[in-house]
């Protein structure tokens, strides 16, 4: 039997032994803690990073807040020549139904959506937007995609473009400018969104007009100009039309006086030239 002696050393050993133990797991938790919190850290900052130079969307905030320290970078190296004009390679029916569905988000401006059902898949419209740098013409192609033009032709009509900024230029990987938000922050639409009219033969260059999105079918209200490079643009932006040689030297001339960019080399933001819509004609 153990003396009372032995009893006392053998607990003041394993008290001893457990405030070690305790002591290692605090320690242990404390540097998994700081681990955690510098990993988290990385990457909601690499996810800033990527969105704010890769993002092409309709949810476009960075390109539109103030930069902590103003960078203006411009486009060198514009390609003259035009892409190829886009076309499907399987035609669509004579006519398509169309759906423009309510979302959760208010109306930047206030606006009638256009009526579901059936739309002509067939002809062109030809549009006109009256801007701060001089008309852009517009070819709406149909047969491209007949939803999409139903509703720019729409948002046209009730003057939803009049009166707002195209609040994104994009000079380095690719080369576009962004318009048709209200809002002139990238993050407004009509309220409404409708499908994407996409299909994997669609490639981007000089003169194609398209829908800008925030992920499959969010189309709404903003679009966008290739005036330049857009081989980097994977077939996830609806195309339906063209623009004209003489509005894209206008565009030309912007992009090389350079975008207001929040970090050196980024490329993206708003454009130092203002591009202010003032009105949107469509041909009768």
């Amino acid at each position: 039997m153990p003396t009372n002696e032995q009893r006392r050393a053998a607990a003041k050993r394993k008290l001893e032994r457990q405030m070690v133990y305790r002591q290692e797991r605090a320690k242990k938790r404390r540097i998994i803690a700081v681990v955690s919190t510098v990993v988290v850290v990385a990457l909601v900052g690499s996810g800033v990073w990527w969105l704010a130079t890769h993002d092409f969307g309709n949810g476009d905030a960075a390109a539109s807040e103030t930069p902590q320290q103003e960078s203006v970078d411009k486009a060198e190296n514009i390609p003259t020549a035009l892409h190829q004009i886009p076309k499907r390679p399987t035609a669509l029916p004579e006519k398509v139904n169309c759906e423009y569905t309510k979302g959760q988000e208010p109306a930047a401006k206030e606006n009638t959506p256009p009526a579901n059902g059936e739309q002509s898949a067939t002809g062109t419209v030809a549009l006109t937007l009256g801007t701060s740098i001089g008309d852009l013409k517009f070819n709406l192609d149909r047969a491209l995609a007949p939803c999409t033009v139903n509703n720019f032709v729409n948002l046209a009509k009730q003057k939803y473009f009049d009166n707002t900024t195209c609040h994104r230029l994009v000079v380095t990987g690719i080369q576009v400018l962004q318009c048709g938000d209200p809002g002139g922050n990238g993050m407004g639409g009509p309220g409404y969104s409708f499908k994407d009219e996409v299909y994997p033969e669609l490639t981007y260059g000089r003169g194609v007009l398209a829908m800008a999105n925030s992920g499959p079918d969010t189309n709404g209200s903003q679009f966008f100009i290739v005036y330049g490079d857009g081989a980097n643009l994977k077939p996830a932006y609806t195309v339906f039309g063209t623009v004209d040689e003489e509005s894209l030297k206008k565009i030309d001339e912007v992009a090389k006086t350079g975008t207001i960019s929040q970090q050196p080399g980024q490329g993206d933001g708003k454009p130092k030239t203002p591009v202010d819509i003032k009105s949107a004609a469509v041909a009768n």
